[in-house]
């Protein structure tokens, strides 16, 4: 909780309905603006990585986990992802980087969405 309450990060409900049903590939979208990083899924928002220190500490890991760089202002990129590489870039957003044991789990997330990332096709 930063100082003056608004979230680092917010995870919209759509997210974990989208993730509730394997897929093999999602067209998602990261584009940034005044407010941070936008992630989401054919004009639905499912995470905002807000422009505060850990939010966008969350905004360069999570984009990481997608496969792609964070997009400079006004900008956006593409990712072609699965739901369990999905699954786990919201969850490194989730994460409180204020706690040092986050970077463990953030390790493990980071290694296992590359390893998943590795199995398909971004071209597809």
């Amino acid at each position: 909780m930063s100082e003056d309450s608004a979230p680092d990060v917010e995870v919209w409900d759509y997210a974990d309905e989208l993730m509730s049903i394997p897929r093999a590939h999602l067209a998602l979208e990261l584009h940034q603006d005044e407010d941070g990083l936008l992630l989401s899924h054919e004009g639905r928002a499912l995470a905002r990585c807000h422009l505060t220190p850990h939010g966008m500490t969350a905004a360069g890991y999570l984009a990481r986990a997608l496969g792609v760089q964070v997009p400079a202002l006004g900008e956006s990129v593409s990712a072609r992802v699965s739901t369990g590489v999905l699954f786990r870039a919201v969850a490194i957003a989730r994460l409180d980087f204020r706690n040092e044991q986050s970077y463990r789990l953030l390790d493990r997330w980071l290694e296992e969405a590359a390893l998943q990332r590795g199995g398909s096709s971004a071209e597809t």
